[in-house]
């Protein structure tokens, strides 16, 4: 026999949602394709299909499809391992970078701890700050689109548990020099998790940001994160990873979420590493597609930082961006609005990269709004 107690209406009694979840804000991803004339370039995804030898490795993959992957990643953690000089004890994995992440505040954050980051950057760090119970600390971007690294170290407080520093910084593409993040990990506590996130990291000229596996070697707060997203080319696959501390590292690969990494993804990560020359061949020529983008726009009067991603940055008060929009979405070609801050446009083949050109340089009278 069953029986109820305190038992209510079915109209007044219903599940709810934390408050944490239910005033999060959504994450926006980039828009999509919805024809075969529009330029997709709201999202820094690699405008190459795959990889020929990831895309190999996928469909040899497939056929077992129905087996679970290796939860621990050992092959693909191994082979991150010799290639970035580390034991596989320092890496962890997860889907995306954005996944390994959220292991990250997942794995070092109470409920009311901080997490402090650059604002505007990537949109889904408060949204996992607050997912996890702890609470974000935006702090401004300097005047040149870069992180404020004197007002971040002068934001810790006793609850701060992680720093992040985006490199270069997704979405105006500002490095951060060597030598200032390591003033900044002389600045503060050596108990704080300070996050080196280096999604674009492939894009960056030479010396334009910080060596992170030297600093992590130097300083065992450190964590380099990282993905195959961008210029692997595996955006639909979702894998990313991290090197940390082996205590830490060891506790990113607890806090993820089971089997959350595919074995065909595993794969393709693996083929793409042993096809570095190729990718890097593919970068070299998006960093060229990149200048020639900057140096035109330069000209025709718009005012851009030097963009070390595989995107430019345009900063815009909300009407500067929502003609720029509408102007965009006219000519068939799919840009990143951001409210209050400017426009995202991903370098991609030259011949959408040409599109944008013309309708920037149709527009240059807007510079002066």
């Amino acid at each position: 026999m069953i029986i109820t107690q305190f038992r209510t209406s079915p109209d007044t009694a219903r599940p709810t949602l934390r408050d944490a979840v239910t005033g999060l804000p959504s994450y926006v991803p980039g828009r999509r394709s919805a024809g075969t004339d529009i330029a997709a370039l709201a999202s820094n995804e690699s405008h190459y299909e795959p990889l020929p030898a990831a895309a190999a490795a996928v469909a040899a993959a497939a056929g077992s499809m129905n087996r679970y992957p290796d939860a621990a990643a050992v092959e693909l953690r191994e082979r991150l391992a010799s290639h970035l000089g580390v034991t596989a004890g320092e890496v962890a994995v997860g889907p995306g970078s954005v996944g390994v992440l959220q292991q990250i505040i997942t794995g070092l954050c109470d409920a009311g701890d901080e997490v402090i980051f650059a604002w505007r950057s990537f949109e889904a760090y408060p949204i996992l700050v607050e997912l996890a119970g702890a609470r974000p600390v935006r702090i401004p971007l300097d005047d040149a689109e870069g992180h404020d690294l004197d007002a971040m170290a002068a934001a810790v407080t006793e609850r701060t548990k992680v720093i992040l520093l985006c490199t270069p910084n997704n979405p105006t593409g500002v490095p951060i020099s060597h030598d200032r993040v390591e003033a900044f990990l002389h600045a503060v506590r050596s108990d704080i998790l300070v996050v080196i996130d280096e999604a674009y990291v492939e894009y960056a000229e030479a010396g334009s940001g910080p060596d992170s596996l030297e600093l992590y070697r130097e300083y065992p707060n450190v964590c380099i994160l990282r993905t195959f997203s961008k210029a692997y080319g595996l955006a639909g696959l979702r894998v990313g990873y991290a090197v940390a501390a082996p205590a830490i590292a060891e506790g990113l690969r607890r806090t993820a979420l089971p089997f959350s990494v595919s074995a065909l993804a595993q794969k393709a990560a693996v083929a793409s590493l042993d096809a570095g020359e190729e990718m890097e061949a593919r970068v070299a020529v998006v960093k060229q597609e990149r200048e020639r983008m900057a140096s035109q726009l330069a000209a025709q009067g718009w005012k851009l930082q030097p963009s070390q991603g595989n995107f430019l940055w345009i900063r815009a008060d909300d009407e500067l961006r929502a003609r720029l929009v509408d102007a965009f979405d006219g000519a068939g070609i799919l840009v990143r609005a951001y409210q209050d801050d400017g426009v995202r446009i991903t370098v991609a083949d030259a011949a959408s990269n040409d599109r944008v050109l013309r309708l920037l340089e149709a527009h240059a009278s807007l510079t002066i709004l």
